[in-house]
């Protein structure tokens, strides 16, 4: 086997989509900064039972586990950096108001997600302490924000709540096992596996389950869930939720498309309210690049139960729909063993311009640069001139 063949899904970034990531990264979190948020770093590793304890369990199997020689226990590669982030608020900060904490850093997955990779590079925000729909609201216009920062169009967001499913079960003790077939089956759609589970259930309960596959679309979606589903007070709450974040999209942006699905239930181990996925395109692909919701639980294992509402998405699938960037504009320099010409070079570059030397035999190699500039001596002078003029 070749040395340098790399594991399935696992790819290295080259220069040209490397320079698109880290101006990405830098556009979404200068997009985080004007909301107020603060950028963490927690480690890649951690010790297993603080990755996969509440929320987390639903990680195992995506958790790469190694042990630690220094002491023995089982440490976590993390999957997810959501329950880190969760930890840092419960016990690092330990703040009493609000805290909007922000990260990007990579995660990795033991079987590759659906765009091919097993280490995607993950940015997030998330708001711990105000539970009502006001920060819902706040991370999501940051979510449509950071997309429309980095170059994407027709946006698009897909709202949901598992209380709808929470509420149309309700009074129906089931095993939790059942429950989660029931959330699989609603999830993918299944009517077949969703009429079989329904089966015994009380009618009304029954034809509600039955009834969420159908419930996604427009605005039009809320008035027919209202008519067609159990489940009371909590419902009407739920329900009025979604209408209420739905006319505070449209009222900030017309053009934002906004739909419904009740049965979504992605990510449930997660969401304890309203959940969305964000939409994006660049040129004719349209596709889910973003994904959130809140998740109120998510810190309780750690002793700090604290409302909570975030999104996520991955660089390195946003890279494929973002428009790349221009080249960066640069100079090129002969290479002399000249003082004056290296300090001339060194003063350039720390004006903030490019500056690529021309080593000796490398005239015409091709680079990643657009170098629309070059440095020539004139009357015992360097000076920066177009390269046009030095053709001329």
């Amino acid at each position: 086997m070749s040395a340098w063949l790399l594991p399935d899904h696992i790819a290295d970034v080259l220069p040209s989509e490397a320079r698109h990531i880290e101006d990405l990264r830098r556009s979404l979190l200068e997009a985080a900064r004007r909301y107020g948020y603060e950028l963490v770093i927690p480690p890649l590793l951690e010790h297993l039972e603080s990755l996969l304890t509440g929320t987390g369990e639903a990680l195992d199997l995506q958790t790469f586990k190694l042990v630690d020689q220094l002491s023995g226990r089982m440490l976590g590669l993390r999957a997810d950096t959501t329950p880190q982030v969760a930890r840092i608020d419960a016990h690092l900060l330990n703040r009493q108001g609000i805290a909007r904490l922000c990260y990007c850093g990579p995660v990795v997955h033991t079987r590759a997600a659906t765009h091919g990779t097993r280490e995607p590079l993950q940015f997030g925000a998330e708001i711990y302490g105000h539970a009502g729909l006001e920060a819902d609201l706040e991370v999501l216009e940051l979510a449509l924000d950071a997309l429309r920062a980095a170059g994407l169009t027709r946006l698009g967001v897909d709202l949901g709540d598992v209380r709808v499913v929470d509420a149309v079960l309700d009074g129906c003790p089931l095993p939790p096992a059942r429950i989660a077939r029931l959330h699989a089956a609603l999830a993918a759609k299944d009517a077949a596996a969703l009429a079989a589970l329904a089966a015994e259930l009380p009618p009304a309960v029954r034809d509600g389950l039955l009834a969420l596959p159908e419930l996604y679309g427009d605005a039009a979606v809320l008035a027919e869930a209202r008519r067609r589903l159990p489940g009371g007070e909590r419902l009407q709450r739920a329900l009025d939720d979604l209408s209420w974040l739905a006319d505070r999209l449209h009222e900030r942006d017309p053009l934002v498309s906004v739909t419904f699905d009740l049965a979504d239930l992605r990510g449930y181990a997660y969401y304890t309210g309203v959940r969305f996925s964000l939409f994006g395109a660049g040129g004719a692909e349209r596709q889910e690049i973003a994904r959130g919701g809140r998740y109120d639980e998510v810190g309780a294992v750690f002793g700090r139960r604290r409302p909570a509402a975030g999104f996520s998405l991955d660089l390195k699938q946003l890279v494929r729909l973002a428009p790349a960037p221009a080249l960066r504009p640069a100079i090129r320099a002969p290479w002399r063993d000249d003082g004056a010409l290296r300090a001339a070079i060194a003063q350039l570059r720390a004006a903030g311009e490019t500056v690529v030397c021309v080593l000796p035999g490398h005239e015409h190699e091709v680079d990643e640069f657009a170098c629309d500039r070059t440095l020539v001596e004139r009357d015992g002078a360097w000076v920066v001139q177009p390269l046009a003029a030095q053709a001329s």
